[in-house]
């Protein structure tokens, strides 16, 4: 991949899709091809084509999907597994029928088995039940990284496939209804020191362990894996490294400046144990994530309170 090179971002809005673009300029990438949802609609095979043809793209990265949290997966199960099977049949086919030299298909660590052994290991794929909240999306992600694989094995595609573990950073989702975790944290203690509160209920028992990386990591990821990989077994990004809800919540009190009191709400769900994915694969490589989990939150809280807390102070 040249720095001229024809570089479709499928996604370019999205939490990762802006962070690959933010990457590959910084890296001096000048020839970058991107589309809003309102001038192409990826679910569209035709419209799909029709851009193929016209632009002819050399390499993709696929950070497009339909994403959302435990209530949207629920609420919505038909549109998370159409809609995903739909984008990533279309650009998959697309870009090997229209030459493109390698495409980048970015699944979630949400396809592993709900009880796999810690840390996940990427043969642990298919050995055994989802977790059932959002097995719509896992299954889409499984059937997007297995066509990857086929059309490499009957076609000779290069195609590769990464597993993210959660993901966060500039320009998240701080929608209580349907964020993650850390961003919604980081929205609640911010909201709780600016209006006085003497409190903040946490869902669940605290106990629960995640491991976070920030989005810019895995985009350098991203670019490092375009440049350095090309086999059909798909690849864990992550940080090895996991941390508590309850330690995470007091993080996140400490970088927003609240001094209240963190209550915990046993009667909400915990949701899996422990969720670490096994990156001895991308290590062994030569990569390593280069921003703290501290760093990170600290610049994501930055981020939101000039971005998000201020529009919303307007509203």
């Amino acid at each position: 991949m040249t720095k001229d090179s024809k570089i479709f971002i499928a996604g370019h809005r999205g939490l990762v899709g802006s962070a690959i673009v933010r990457k590959l300029q910084a890296a001096g990438y000048t020839h970058l091809i991107t589309r809003t949802r309102n001038e192409l609609d990826l679910r569209n095979q035709a419209a799909v084509e029709r851009f193929f043809a016209e632009t002819q793209p050399t390499y993709v990265f696929l950070a497009a999907a339909r994403v959302g949290g435990i209530l949207a997966n629920s609420t919505y199960p038909a549109d998370f597994i159409r809609d995903n099977l739909q984008i990533q049949t279309n650009v998959i086919d697309a870009a090997y029928r229209f030459g493109v030299k390698k495409l980048l298909f970015l699944g979630s660590s949400c396809i592993y088995p709900k009880h796999a052994p810690q840390p996940m290991k990427e043969e642990y794929l298919l050995t055994g039940a989802l977790e059932p909240t959002n097995e719509w999306y896992a299954v889409a992600k499984i059937a997007g990284l297995k066509l990857c694989q086929a059309y490499r094995r009957q076609y000779g595609f290069n195609a590769i496939c990464l597993m993210p573990t959660n993901l966060y950073g500039p320009g998240d989702n701080f929608d209580l209804e349907t964020s993650h975790v850390l961003p919604a944290l980081i929205r609640k203690f911010h909201e709780a020191k600016t209006q006085g509160a003497k409190q903040v209920v946490v869902w669940g028992t605290g106990t629960p362990r995640r491991e976070f990386l920030h989005v810019d990591d895995l985009a350098d990821a991203c670019l490092f894996l375009m440049q350095h990989y090309n086999d059909e077994d798909i690849i864990n990004v992550g940080t090895g490294k996991d941390i508590s809800i309850r330690e995470l919540a007091e993080l996140i009190a400490e970088i927003t400046g609240f001094s209240g009191e963190i209550v915990f709400d046993t009667s909400k769900p915990d949701g899996t144990p422990r969720k670490l994915l096994d990156v001895s694969r991308l290590w062994a490589m030569g990569w390593r994530p280069k921003i703290g989990l501290r760093e990170g939150i600290e610049e994501t809280y930055h981020w939101y309170v000039t971005h998000y807390a201020e529009k919303a102070m307007h509203v």
